[in-house]
Parts: C-alpha cells; structure tokens; sequence
C-alpha cells in the first residue's frame, strides 16, 4: 500500500504526468520544441538530473556525513566517470541519442574542464545533452537505465 501511494505521489503511474510536465504546469512558460534547444541547454539540464540520480542513489545506500556522501558522489559525476559511462555506452545509444550525443559532444562551452581533458569533458557534455534531451521527453526510464547500463559497463562502482 505504502509503494503505490509513493509511487502515485512521484507520478511514476501509467497515465500520470511526467516531472517535467508537472513543473511546466507549474511554472507555466513559453512552449518550445526540444529539437530547438542548444546542446549546452540540453547538458545543463542533464547534469542536474544524472547529479540528482546519482545523490539520490547514494543517499539510499547509507545515512552518512555530507562530505562523506560528497566523496562517493564525485566518484560518479567527474567528467573523467561521465566520459568512461558514454563510451561504454555508445553502442547502445538509438540514432537519435546519437545525433543529440554528437551536438552536446562537438559544442563549444564557455567553460573549461578542472580536473578532466578537454576530450573528456566534451564527451561528459555530450552524455549530458543525451539525459537533458531524455528528462525533457519524460523518459525517465531509458535515463535510469542509462545510468544503470553506463556505470556497470565503465566499471565504475556498485550503485
């Protein structure tokens, strides 16, 4: 009983608006076609959503200290990790996950990376457009899975 209502309150039900159709009804704004969106718009959006996954999944594991959990975190969400998740994971990406990888990939940012190769940084931009691009269609599944399928591959921890 519990789960269900959980799951009715996260709106993860079939029928049930998607998060981010919640927040537009919320904060109602101008209406625009994904496809418009630049690839840094898209990676923006997609850091914070992988970042929130990310949290979200070591908070679950354990109760800890904030800068223990800010330790593991960074463990995942480098763009060195986000780089090695992409490439284990190009190969399962659908020709339009693909063709969104490669705008957020080939983007010229207005920032450089800290602790990362500039290649690194602009495949961890490319994988970001690709879950900014999937958060902004509601497929909050095929981003899960994603995540799921990218760390395993890349052999980066056990989340």
């Amino acid at each position: 009983m519990e789960e269900s209502i959980n799951r009715e309150a996260a709106g993860l039900q079939k029928g049930h608006d998607s998060l981010p159709e919640r927040i537009r009804g919320a904060f109602p704004g101008k209406s625009q076609d994904i496809r418009s969106y630049s690839p840094l718009t898209l990676a923006y959006v997609g850091d914070a959503i992988y970042d929130l996954i990310i949290r979200t999944a070591v908070v679950e594991r354990a109760n800890r200290p904030a800068n223990v959990l800010h330790h593991i975190t960074v463990k995942y969400v480098s763009a060195i990790a986000q780089a090695r998740i992409v490439t284990a994971l190009q190969e399962h990406f659908t020709e339009e996950e693909q063709a969104v990888y490669r705008r957020g990939k080939n983007a010229k940012p207005h920032t450089t990376a800290k602790n990362a190769s500039s290649g690194d940084y602009m495949k961890a931009t490319g994988f970001e457009a690709v879950l900014g691009w999937l958060y902004l269609q509601g497929d909050m599944e095929r981003i899960l899975e994603l995540v799921r399928r990218g760390i395993t591959a890349a052999g980066i921890g056990d989340l």
